[in-house]
């Protein structure tokens, strides 16, 4: 996607309704995760990263910023960034799946990732759609930013995510009004905004999607492994005499031989005397 003609686009009218909506929603959704290391993948001409207080903050992309780089070949270090934005990045990625899986790789356990991405089941869908028939049909017409995108529905990035391992904690839409080009159409439908979220709230023109990497640890419990040993044949013990000094070994070995000693009885002369 050509950057001049990205730029040029957040310059209309309808470029800044759409910026001044994000920008509001990332400063509320990133202002209470905490941690050391925040990463903002894409757009680095905005930071959507200003109401964060991590001490780290850079932004990676092919476009530019803190880290030239693509995002499907991220040169971090795995488990290191305890904070992912990527707004409008998966939609316009000819592999938005290598993505998600670098994303994964780089985040801390229980770190975020927070998605931005334009609903096809939406107005602003439906212009997409309407803009590549043109193009299919009509060469000469060039989709421009934004419609030239591969949108993805929510429900199916949350099945990509939740295959990552990823627990999805907030969804939100916004950008109800139609996608005009003039200002003044798009005053005249500011109503839609804040009736939107109550009457049709899965048609919100943009989406933001709130993940955290789970990491389903295992432990393992070993048993205590006792040496069992063998028990020592012995003698059994000797039974003691009650009030003897010594075991009784006389008396079984008079009893034996039958020459036990008796006290003699006194005769009634050995009396009188």
């Amino acid at each position: 996607m050509p950057t001049k003609n990205k730029l040029e686009w957040f310059k209309t009218c309808l470029g800044q309704y759409l910026l001044e909506r994000e920008q509001n929603h990332f400063d509320e959704a990133v202002t209470d995760v905490f941690g050391y290391n925040a990463m903002q993948i894409g757009f680095p001409q905005y930071d959507f990263l200003r109401a964060n207080r991590m001490p780290l903050q850079f932004c990676t992309g092919i476009e530019g910023g803190a880290v030239r780089a693509s995002p499907e070949f991220l040169p971090i270090e795995t488990n290191s960034i305890d904070l992912v934005l990527l707004p409008h990045v998966l939609e316009y990625s000819a592999n938005p799946h290598q993505i998600l899986r670098e994303v994964q790789r780089v985040l801390m356990p229980e770190g975020q990732i927070i998605v931005c991405g334009f609903n096809p089941r939406s107005l602003w869908g439906a212009r997409g759609v309407l803009g590549s028939l043109e193009e299919r049909f009509f060469r000469s017409v060039e989709r421009q930013f934004p419609w030239r995108g591969d949108f993805i529905s929510l429900p199916r990035l949350k099945d990509w995510l939740t295959l990552l391992d990823f627990e999805i904690t907030k969804d939100r839409l916004c950008c109800y009004a139609p996608p005009f080009s003039q200002e003044k159409w798009l005053k005249r439908f500011n109503f839609m905004e804040t009736a939107g979220s109550r009457w049709w709230p899965f048609s919100g023109g943009v989406y933001f999607l709130t993940a955290v990497k789970r990491v389903h640890g295992m432990r393992v419990i070993k048993p205590e492994w006792k040496e069992v040993r063998a028990a020592r044949k012995g003698l059994a013990p000797v039974a003691q005499k009650l009030g003897g000094n010594r075991p009784g070994k006389e008396a079984p070995r008079a009893a034996r031989s039958g020459t036990m000693a008796k006290t003699p009885a006194k005769t009634p002369a050995q009396d009188r005397e």
